[in-house]
């Protein structure tokens, strides 16, 4: 897990590096921090869940919003992330070319959230969502939702989550 600290405190150091040269945003850079952060927990979790990898897991979650964090737009920030992303990983010196690939492929796939991916793709959609609604926030597509209904096993409102029906 100091692995994935070690990449948390890394990405901190980008999200306040591009705070400074990107002022104009799609979200607010203290979502970055918190979403980075909530969204490798879950990820990891999942990940246990599933038999993936979870340091992969969580990794990929750490940074799927790293096209985002780079060019403080929501629109094409995954695909936007894919190559500076693997720039970043590869300069941490944490992970394995290999593992730079399945990341950086992660984050350029995670916003196709209607297909289906790698098992770490697949975990960093769901992850995603389901962070995206434990904080309320609504979903600008349909396929999100469609997704994290698939994951709850149950039809869920937009806008503010319902903390009990997450565990049921």
């Amino acid at each position: 897990m100091k692995k994935i600290l070690r990449l948390q405190s890394a990405m901190l150091k980008e999200i306040d590096k591009y705070e400074k040269l990107v002022t104009e945003r799609s979200h607010f850079i203290d979502w970055e921090r918190v979403h980075m952060v909530s969204c490798a927990t879950i990820g990891y979790d999942m990940a246990l869940e599933r038999g993936v990898d979870p340091i992969l897991a969580a990794a990929a979650c750490t940074c799927h919003d790293y096209g985002r964090i780079i060019t403080g737009k929501q629109t094409g920030h995954a695909e936007a992330g894919y190559e500076p992303v693997k720039v970043f990983l590869k300069g941490t010196g944490l992970f394995t070319d290999e593992e730079v690939e399945t990341i950086a492929t992660a984050v350029r796939n995670h916003s196709k959230k209607g297909e289906i991916g790698t098992p770490i793709e697949e975990i960093v959609k769901d992850a995603d969502v389901l962070d995206f609604y434990r904080y309320g926030y609504e979903f600008a597509r349909s396929t999100q939702k469609v997704r994290l209904e698939k994951l709850l096993g149950h039809p869920v409102e937009t806008g503010v989550a319902d903390p009990d029906r997450l565990h049921k």
